[in-house]
């Protein structure tokens, strides 16, 4: 089963089809999607959401040569691109990485995973789910902010405040690892 957390629709579509269709994927046999409430922002303009099909991809505006690689999938996703703009104001040079589906990044050439996520990058991982489903992509010099619990009930603005699922907690988290 391929689960994707898709930032936008297109995204979403783009990843769902390449999961259903490629030949390599044929022992495939559903797909799962998770997808979110929250109205949030907009990706940076300039995207290429046929990447989806690769299960991550680099969000349009990052940095060559970055400091730090940011990596999320769904709504957390919007989150990182605020965070970076309060690095960026501190001369952090990052990429930002929209990560739809694990399963069909890693179904992807060694060649391009690395391209994305390089094995000797620093990674920051924000997920509103248990820091492991990241740990993986974060690997050995990374961090992942996660949560360890569930079952609060809060508006989404509330819950993201008080469990750090802010611009300013990922620019804390960031400046602290690297």
């Amino acid at each position: 089963m391929w689960i994707l957390r898709c930032w936008i629709g297109v995204s979403c579509a783009i990843a769902a089809y390449s999961a259903a269709t490629c030949s390599s994927h044929s022992n495939v046999s559903s797909i799962g999607f998770c997808s979110y409430r929250q109205n949030i922002a907009n990706l940076p303009a300039g995207n290429d959401y046929s990447q989806a099909a690769k299960g991550a991809y680099i969000v349009a505006g990052s940095d060559e040569n970055p400091d730090v690689i940011l990596v999320a999938s769904g709504s957390e996703v919007a989150t990182l691109v605020a965070g970076a703009e309060l690095l960026r104001k501190d001369g952090v040079k990052l990429r930002i990485v929209s990560v739809p589906s694990e399963g069909l990044f890693r179904s992807q050439a060694p060649g391009y995973q690395e391209s994305v996520i390089p094995a000797n990058a620093k990674v920051f991982g924000l997920t509103a789910g248990l820091p492991v489903t990241l740990e993986g992509l974060v690997g050995a010099h990374g961090k992942v902010w996660g949560l360890e619990s569930f079952g609060f009930s809060a508006p989404y603005k509330v819950l993201d405040e008080k469990l750090g699922f802010t611009a300013e907690n990922v620019y804390k988290q960031v400046k602290a690892m690297i």
